[in-house]
């Protein structure tokens, strides 16, 4: 059984948990789905781990704010204050349900991101990138890399799910006064 939670609810769950009735065939289902999500995970992990080989390695803590646009449709937006990473300048754009119109009539929530270069640059710059909870959060966030090539054209990213666990979890992270998150930058050499 799959189940996690605190020692105090175990024997309420005991009494109520089905897998005790299941057949082989279910659980084996069952067991070949985790099985899956364990490769997964493992295959990230690996990702992460040969990024962290790469000679060019940047990371900073980053702070959305929420700002305010012209138009007058009620919609989410939120926006970082330029950083430096790897001697670049970069900006990070995030909205609330990819701008619904009203997304503060809903409670289901999602957050979406935007990695923006603000230098120009001589040549093409591809990168691998990822966000994470800061270190004074605890939101929980699937770390999901991401990858582009930056150049003087093409300096924006599309708009990428923040990759939060669960809409619980987008909603504690809206309420904050910030959004505090760590931005990870991997340059990859030709």
């Amino acid at each position: 059984c799959p189940w996690q939670g605190p020692f105090h609810e175990l024997t309420v769950h005991e009494a109520e948990c089905t897998h005790p009735t299941k057949t082989g065939n279910e659980l084996m289902e069952i067991l070949d789905e985790m099985d899956q999500t364990r490769k997964k995970e493992m295959q990230l992990y690996n990702s992460i781990f040969s990024l962290l080989s790469f000679e060019k390695i940047g990371y900073t803590e980053v702070q959305f704010r929420p700002y305010r646009t012209d138009d007058f449709i009620t919609r989410l937006y939120y926006e970082t204050p330029r950083l430096t990473v790897l001697n670049q300048t970069w900006v990070l754009k995030a909205r609330v349900n990819d701008s619904e119109r009203n997304p503060n009539l809903s409670c289901k929530r999602t957050l979406s991101f935007q990695l923006i270069l603000k230098s120009k640059i001589n040549s093409p710059m591809e990168c691998s990138f990822l966000l994470l909870e800061g270190p004074y959060d605890d939101v929980k966030i699937h770390p999901v890399i991401y990858h582009f090539v930056f150049s003087n054209e093409n300096n924006e990213t599309d708009y990428m799910a923040l990759p939060i666990v669960d809409s619980v979890e987008c909603n504690k992270l809206l309420a904050a006064k910030n959004i505090n998150l760590r931005l990870f930058i991997f340059q990859i050499q030709k």
